[in-house]
């Protein structure tokens, strides 16, 4: 009983060349073919993609660039540059927004929310790190819950509390209102940040005879600045920008400079729109440079990426 070898020889002509009769085979190009007609879509979707992008950032630049020149202008009507450049409008903005009163309270605003919510941020945040206890997650989600809705949602009743008790148009009462969302966003950076930290430093002090005051200053503390100086960076740039809390509780001494520039913007009168442009140049160049700051000690992904470690 013979095999026939034949049927195990594959089908050249079926799969992955043609016969032409004369013993010259051609390469099949379906799979070529299959893998182009798959790469097409991917390609289109990246040129839509970058293209929306590069739209968008063209867009800005150009808005920042105009406001940019004109700050520094002094005639531009209908030209694709200004008549001539000068510094006079900061001067007028700075004397006609009274902008060193305005700067003074946003330092005191600003210092005061970032040092209260790190004093008060840190311990909670060791404690939600550290400590297991029924309702943990719901006491977390209670933390959180302001940097999940809008503030105008939780601003207009706070405002309205605080003008009955008489705290509202003070500077008390604006930076109780910012640090509504700036303690919350100290404990959502501090608490990944310490569950990274060993437990088994804190024995390890014990058994060398480190008491609680000691532990704390020479172990625990060093280890925590990097995270703290992060999440103080991150608070002083978020209060900077915060609008509708210290425009629903400031008054007219404790206005920031976000609400200082919103009234110079829109308040009655005749102002020259140079004028307003080189204030919020001002604004725009003093919260550049804190957010620079801050991306030297803290990345954009620093917290996502320390979330998918401890799910890990």
């Amino acid at each position: 009983m013979t095999t026939d070898h034949r049927a195990a020889q594959p089908s050249w002509s079926a799969s992955t060349s043609k016969d032409h009769g004369d013993g010259a085979r051609e390469p099949d190009k379906s799979a070529g073919q299959t893998r182009q007609r798959t790469s097409v879509p991917g390609r289109i979707w990246r040129v839509l993609v970058w293209g929306a992008m590069v739209f968008f950032l063209v867009n800005v630049v150009l808005l920042i660039a105009t406001v940019a020149v004109n700050s520094v202008a002094t005639r531009w009507f209908g030209t694709l540059l200004p008549q001539g450049f000068t510094l006079h409008w900061y001067a007028q903005a700075w004397s006609d927004f009274q902008l060193a009163s305005v700067l003074w309270v946003t330092v005191e605003v600003v210092g005061a929310v970032v040092l209260l919510s790190v004093l008060l941020g840190v311990p909670a945040a060791y404690a939600l790190a550290r400590v297991q206890f029924p309702g943990k997650r719901v006491a977390m989600l209670i933390f959180l819950l302001p940097l999940m809705v809008p503030p105008v949602t939780y601003g207009i009743p706070m405002a309205t509390v605080m003008y009955k008790v008489g705290l509202a148009g003070t500077l008390s009462g604006v930076i109780l209102a910012n640090l509504v969302p700036a303690l919350p966003f100290v404990i959502l950076v501090m608490t990944p940040f310490i569950e990274q930290i060993d437990p088994n430093l804190e024995a390890a002090a014990r058994i060398f005879g480190a008491n609680t005051f000691r532990y704390f200053r020479y172990v625990l503390l060093p280890l925590l600045v990097p995270g703290m100086l992060a999440a103080g960076l991150l608070v002083l740039v978020r209060t900077i920008g915060m609008f509708e809390l210290t425009f629903f509780t400031a008054g007219p001494a404790t206005q920031t400079l976000v609400v200082a520039l919103y009234y110079a913007v829109f308040s009655t009168g005749v102002r020259a729109p140079q004028s307003i442009d080189a204030m919020a140049m001002i604004y725009m160049a003093i919260t550049l440079i804190w957010v620079l700051i801050a991306l030297q000690f803290v990345s954009p992904t620093q917290i996502v990426s320390r979330v998918k470690e401890q799910k890990r």
